[in-house]
């Protein structure tokens, strides 16, 4: 064997020059700082992350980028990002001055007034990102007109899990019990569905054996999380891993595992590649899409985890069969803990930093504050049953997991099994805003509005919708709302609505 000299040819060149790439002077990484109001968060982010990389460039475009930004360090680097962000504001507040008539003789009260503008704007921003400021769309919402109807985007053979739109809104995916994940585009509706590797190739990307019984890895779907650069898909279902795709070429490209039950909820932090999943197992575990690696494990619950969510501060929320709801603080390594009149949590969702919303078994919702252990306003029966729907089915086989029924005569048989039907399967909340929405297996979805000053929920509008909603998705802008819709509910066959689509259903929101 030929041992490599201290110097190769050309060494002083290349060493010099192997010594500028950011890749071999990359500091290392340090505890990200968090300032007290946790707005402003500080990451040695790459230019991937704020989309700035393209893929399908040429080599000479290439060569060009690398020798510009050969000394460019990690501070510079978020400078730029920052300076072309900037730019981009003051070009939208030109043009709102465009239509300015007495130009002449003000450049520079005008060069004041468009900073005073671009300022604003910033503000507003940030105001509504970090939830401090709420947008008004719920009074904006045209009542529903007797054609308007929520339309079927796309079809799935079994019912569908879990659906998740893009930061951009623009592309959306969904998850059904029989493993099959789609991506499929908002306006068209086409579709491309993901592959699932061997089980070679499964076990190389870190995959366990299958334990027990099983002879190979079970797909089926409980929950799906897109990260906010729109890089990464994250999966989880009964074969107790989280599944990590690409979203740009559709392959599987990890496979995390740790958890000792099946994975039914998932949640990205906003603006990071860090991923939050939620277990039977009673746990919260943490991961980093970017690094593919686990990062550490919350505890608390005693009971099966089923809904996370987790907001731009590094807060996580989880509901379990425990009767409670939970908020991870985690730079604190502390919680709070709520507990509910229901007995069991089925979802939940952030409002803002500090309020909450939840859905619960026995039909009702509960809005929540951290400055209060129980609701600050609950709204029961939200999806009553009505004695007119005759879509629903009632299945005696098999026992109710949740069992206890507050939602009525709990010593009725026949009701025991219809009060599934009004669990509320599934709730979300319209980014920054007032709106939210919450689904069950009555018949509708129905619109709420968030009202500020008095703590409560007020009813806003009810939309058509057969069967089980086992999951929703506002749009960023608020103009249209999915849902994932299914014969069964989410985790179990305690209810069967034969003349539901198993599919995804798009609803466009009329704004004034």
């Amino acid at each position: 064997m030929k041992k490599k000299g201290p110097v190769p040819k050309g060494g002083g060149r290349k060493g010099k020059r192997l010594s500028r790439d950011p890749f071999f002077i990359t500091e290392p990484k340090k505890p990200r700082k968090i300032e007290n109001d946790g707005d402003v968060i500080e990451s040695g982010d790459s230019d991937e992350d704020y989309g700035l990389v393209g893929f399908d460039r040429d080599e000479g475009e290439i060569g060009v980028e690398e020798s510009e930004l050969a000394e460019e360090t990690a501070g510079e680097k978020r400078q730029r990002v920052a300076r072309a962000y900037l730019d981009k504001v003051r070009e939208i507040a030109a043009r709102e001055e465009e239509d300015d008539e007495e130009k002449e003789g003000r450049e520079g009260e005008m060069q004041d007034e468009r900073d005073a503008l671009v300022a604003r704007i910033l503000q507003e921003e940030q105001l509504e990102e970090t939830g401090r400021v709420r947008r008004a769309i719920a009074s904006r919402v045209q009542k529903p007109e007797s054609a308007d109807e929520f339309r079927v985007l796309v079809k799935h053979r079994q019912p569908v899990t879990a659906v998740a739109l893009s930061e951009d809104d623009l592309k959306g995916f969904s998850a059904s019990k029989d493993g099959t994940i789609l991506r499929w585009d908002v306006v068209s509706g086409i579709h491309e569905s993901y592959r699932w590797p061997s089980c070679d190739v499964l076990r190389s990307h870190g995959a366990k054996d299958p334990q027990g019984p099983a002879t190979r890895h079970c797909k089926r779907v409980l929950a799906l999380a897109v990260s906010s650069d729109g890089r990464y898909l994250a999966s989880g279902g009964v074969d107790r891993h989280i599944h990590l795709w690409d979203t740009r070429t559709r392959e599987h490209i990890r496979a995390f595992q740790g958890h000792g039950g099946p994975v039914s909820c998932l949640s990205f932090r906003q603006g990071t590649s860090e991923l939050f999943s939620g277990s039977f197992d009673r746990t919260v575990k943490i991961w980093n899409a970017e690094d593919r690696a686990y990062i550490t494990t919350l505890f608390g619950h005693q009971n099966e985890i089923l809904s996370i969510d987790c907001h731009r501060k590094e807060r996580v929320l989880t509901v379990g069969r425990d009767r409670t709801m939970q908020l991870f603080k985690v730079p604190e390594e502390s919680r709070l803990v709520f507990r509910a009149p229901a007995f069991s949590l089925e979802c939940c969702c952030f409002v803002s930093n500090d309020e909450f919303l939840s859905g619960s078994d026995d039909g009702s919702i509960e809005l929540w504050s951290t400055l209060r252990k129980k609701p600050v306003d609950i709204v029961k029966n939200a999806h009553a049953l009505l004695g007119a729907n005759k879509n629903l089915e009632p299945k005696n086989s098999g026992k109710i997991p949740n069992g206890h029924i507050e939602n009525g005569d709990s010593g009725s048989e026949s009701y025991r099994c219809l009060s599934a039907y009004s669990w509320v399967n599934s709730i979300t909340v319209c980014r920054s805003s007032d709106l939210a929405a919450s689904g069950a297996g009555n018949g509708s979805v129905r619109l709420w509005a968030i009202e500020s000053e008095t703590k409560d929920i007020r009813p806003l509008f009810d939309l058509p919708l057969v069967g089980f909603v086992n999951s929703l998705a506002f749009a960023k802008s608020g103009q249209f709302l999915v849902a994932g819709v299914g014969k069964e509910p989410r985790l179990g066959r305690w209810g069967h609505i034969e003349s539901a689509q198993n599919g995804v259903a798009v609803y466009s929101l009329e704004l004034s």
